[in-house]
C-alpha cells in the first residue's frame, strides 16, 4: 500500500510521470487490439521490448502536448481517445480484411462507408454510432469536470520541456532506424505492423507518400536506361482482355480443406492447356486498387508510400505513362469495366488519366444481379465485354474488374444448398466462411466458361488474360498454403487463336507488358523496360528511377513535358437515348434505350422522382407540364451520395 501510495504521488501526480504511465498503459491496449489479444499484446512487449518502448516513447511525445494546457487532464484524455480510436479501427479492419488500418484509409473512408453495409451487420452498424455519440457525450462531459490546474501554465518552461521531448523522440527515431530496431521500408504492411509497432507504422504512411527521389536521378541516367525507340515493328494485331478477378484463387491452395466438387474445374483446365503461373500482387485481403495500377501502368506501388493508394493521390491530378495510352498510340480503343459503384477509388475521375476511352461501372449495366452479401455477380460481366469489344470496328484493350468474390464472408451458414460443401479440421464458423467463399469461386468459374466459349466464337483475334487480384480476406498464414505465400494469386493467358504455352511466374506490373510482348508489340517506356532488362542487376532501380520521373520528377522522358492528356471518358459503351415522352393518365413515361435501374429524369439539371420499368421506359412521379417536356434528359446517378455520373444530350 506504501508502494502505490509513493507511486501515485511521485509519479502519477507529475505531469510527465502521468503521460508515461498513460503511455505504457495506451500502447499495450492498441498493440493487443491489433493482435486481438491481451496475450499477443503482452508477447510483444516480452519478445520485441526496444519496439514496444520505442511505440510508447512516440505516445508520450503526443500526450506531452497536454502539458501546454490548464486542463491537463481533459488533454491526456482527449490525445489517448485519438489513439485509442486509431487502435480500436485498426482491430476492427483486421478483423475484416488482412492489411491495417492506414492514413491512406482516411482518404478512402467515404469509399469504405459506403461498403460498410457489406461488411457489418445492423446490429454492429447501430453499436459503432452509439459508440460513437457516446464518445462525444464523454468527451463533453469530460471538459465540464476534468480538474482544471489553478496557476497559470508556465509556457516557457513546459514548451521547452514538450520540445525537447519532441526533439528527442526524433533522436531516437534515428537511433533505431540506425541501429535496425525499426525499419523504414514496409515490403509487407501487416508484418510491419506486427514487428514494428501500430503508432510507429500508422504515422510512417503519414509523412511516407509518393516516391522520394532516387539516388542518382538526372537526366543522363533517365536517357541512358533504354535505348531509343525504335518505330513500332510491325504486330499481328489482337484484342487483349485483362481480367482481375476478385480475391480468386484455386481453392485447393488452401491446406486442411476438402471439397464435395471441385469449385473451379474450368479454371484448373485453363490452366494445364494455356500460359500460367503465379502472380505476386501487392496486398492481400484488400487493395483491389493497387493490383489494378500495377497491371495497367507497369509501376510498382512499392515504391510509394507504405498503404499509399496512387489513386486517390497523385492520380487524381496527374496523367500517367500506361499500356492504354501506349495501345492509344497503335490504334486500340481503351474500355474500363467494373461491376461496382463508379465512383469507388475514384475510377470515374481516375481513369481519364490513365488512358482509357470508355468506363462502364454499375450505374451502367441492364441486369446485374447480387450475391447475398450485397456484392454484384460476374456472370452479367460476359455481356459487357462483348458489348466493349463490339462497339468499335478496331482492335480493343478491355480492363475488367470483379467483384463477387469479395468479403466479408460470413460466419454464419447463409447459403441453404451450396453446389460445394466444404469439410476440415477448423471451427464451424470459418468453415462457413470458406464454404461461402468457394461457392462464389464456383460460380465464377461457370462466368469464365461462358466468357471464353463467347470470345471462342468471336470473329476477331482475341487475348483473355484472368487472374485474382489478391488472396480473400480470411484468417490465414503463409503456412496455410500450398503456395507458401500470401502474395502469390494466379494468372492465365487464354487466346481463341493459337498462342505457344509457356508457364513462368509473375509480379502484377510485369503482367501487361509480357503479355504484350506475346503479341510482338513493344512500345512504351516501362513496357519495354519489363521486356528487355527484367534479368538486369539493376531492373528494380531502373524501374523506381522511370516511376520518378515520370510522376514526380522532371520528365526527362518526355523532353520536360508529358505527352500524355487526360481522355474524354465516356461512360458506358451503350449510347443511353430517349425516343419519345408520352403523357399517359397525369404521368409521364420516357422511351427510350439502355436505360438501367441508376437511370433517373433530370429537369433542367434537377433530378427528378423517377421509376425505372425496364430497359426502354421510365416513369416520372413528380409533376410535369407539356413545356417541360423539351428538357427533359436522363442521367446515370451514383446511388450512395446522388452523384451525376452522365447525362443524355
Amino acid at each position: 500500500m506504501n508502494a502505490l501510495k509513493y507511486f501515485y504521488k511521485t509519479i502519477i501526480r507529475t505531469p510527465a510521470g502521468l503521460a508515461v504511465v498513460l503511455a505504457f498503459l495506451l500502447n499495450l491496449i492498441i498493440e493487443s487490439l491489433g493482435r486481438q489479444s491481451l496475450i499477443m499484446g503482452l508477447a510483444f512487449l516480452w519478445e520485441r521490448p526496444l519496439v514496444f518502448l520505442y511505440n510508447g516513447l512516440i505516445l508520450f511525445a503526443f500526450l506531452s502536448i497536454g502539458m501546454l494546457f490548464r486542463r491537463r487532464v481533459f488533454a491526456y484524455l482527449i490525445i489517448g481517445a485519438f489513439w485509442l480510436a486509431i487502435g480500436i479501427i485498426n482491430g476492427v479492419v483486421l478483423s475484416h480484411r488482412m492489411t491495417p488500418f492506414t492514413v491512406k484509409d482516411l482518404t478512402v473512408l467515404g469509399d469504405g462507408l459506403s461498403i460498410a453495409t457489406n461488411y457489418l451487420s445492423p446490429l454492429e452498424l447501430a453499436l459503432a454510432i452509439g459508440g460513437a455519440l457516446l464518445l462525444l457525450t464523454a468527451i463533453v462531459l469530460l471538459f465540464i469536470k476534468a480538474p482544471k490546474k489553478k496557476e497559470p501554465v508556465s509556457y516557457k518552461k513546459n514548451g521547452a520541456a514538450v520540445l525537447a521531448i519532441l526533439l528527442g523522440t526524433m533522436g531516437m527515431t534515428n537511433l533505431a532506424v540506425h541501429t535496425g530496431v525499426i525499419d523504414t521500408y514496409f515490403g509487407n504492411l501487416n508484418y510491419a505492423y506486427r514487428d514494428y509497432g501500430v503508432p510507429y507504422c500508422f504515422l510512417s504512411t503519414w509523412l511516407n507518400t509518393g516516391i522520394p527521389m532516387p539516388q542518382g536521378y538526372s537526366r543522363d541516367r533517365i536517357l541512358s536506361i533504354l535505348p531509343k525507340e525504335e518505330p513500332e515493328s510491325l504486330h499481328e494485331g489482337a484484342n487483349i482482355i485483362m481480367l482481375q478477378l476478385e480475391s480468386f484463387v484455386d481453392p485447393t491452395l488452401f491446406k486442411g480443406l476438402s471439397y464435395s466438387q471441385d469449385p473451379t474445374p474450368f479454371f484448373r483446365q485453363l490452366k494445364q492447356k494455356y500460359s500460367s503461373g503465379y502472380l505476386t500482387v501487392p496486398s492481400v485481403g484488400a487493395g483491389t486498387a493497387n493490383t489494378e495500377f500495377e497491371c495497367i501502368s507497369g509501376m510498382s506501388v512499392k515504391f510509394f508510400g507504405p498503404g499509399e493508394y496512387p489513386y486517390k493521390s497523385v492520380l487524381m491530378k496527374k496523367t500517367c505513362e500506361t499500356i492504354p495510352y501506349n495501345l492509344k498510340d497503335l490504334g486500340y480503343t481503351n474500355h474500363a469495366i467494373h461491376n461496382h459503384r463508379a465512383v469507388f477509388y475514384g475510377r470515374n475521375k481516375v481513369f481519364r488519366h490513365l488512358g482509357f476511352d470508355t468506363f462502364t461501372s454499375l450505374e451502367y449495366m441492364l441486369w446485374p444481379t447480387k450475391t447475398p452479401k450485397n456484392w454484384a455477380k460476374d456472370g452479367p460481366l460476359t455481356d459487357e465485354i462483348m458489348a466493349a469489344l463490339t462497339s468499335t470496328e478496331g482492335r480493343d484493350y478491355v480492363y475488367t474488374i470483379s467483384v463477387q468474390g469479395h468479403g466479408k464472408y460470413p460466419e454464419e451458414e447463409i447459403l441453404k444448398d451450396p453446389a460445394v460443401r466444404v469439410a476440415g479440421d477448423v471451427p464451424e464458423t470459418v468453415r462457413f466462411q470458406y464454404e461461402y467463399f468457394v461457392n462464389q469461386l464456383y460460380e465464377m468459374d461457370i462466368f469464365l466458361q461462358e466468357l471464353t466459349r463467347q470470345l471462342s466464337e468471336y470473329e476477331e483475334k482475341v487475348v483473355l488474360v484472368l487472374y485474382g487480384d489478391h488472396l480473400p480476406a480470411l484468417d490465414m498464414e503463409a503456412e496455410d498454403l500450398t503456395s507458401g505465400d500470401l502474395f502469390k494469386t494466379e494468372y492465365v493467358i487464354w487466346s481463341n487463336f493459337p498462342l505457344e504455352k509457356k508457364d513462368e511466374d509473375l509480379r502484377s506490373y510485369q503482367l501487361g507488358a509480357r503479355v504484350l510482348d506475346r503479341l510482338n508489340i513493344h512500345h512504351g517506356h516501362l513496357t519495354r523496360l519489363h521486356q528487355e532488362k527484367a534479368d538486369s542487376p539493376a531492373y528494380l532501380e531502373e524501374l523506381k528511377l522511370l516511376e520518378y520521373d515520370i510522376l514526380y520528377g522532371r520528365q526527362y522522358l518526355y523532353d520536360g513535358q508529358s505527352p500524355y492528356l487526360p481522355t474524354r471518358l465516356k461512360m458506358g459503351v451503350r449510347d443511353i437515348v430517349i425516343h419519345d415522352i408520352v403523357e399517359i393518365a397525369g404521368r409521364y413515361y420516357l422511351k427510350g434505350e439502355n436505360f438501367t435501374q441508376y437511370s433517373k429524369v433530370t429537369l433542367r439539371g434537377q433530378l427528378l422522382d423517377t421509376v425505372y420499368l425496364g430497359p426502354t421506359v421510365l416513369s416520372l412521379r413528380d409533376p410535369a407540364s407539356p413545356e417541360d417536356i423539351p428538357d427533359m434528359k436522363v442521367s446515370q446517378v451514383e446511388k450512395k451520395n446522388g452523384e451525376i455520373l452522365s447525362t443524355t444530350e
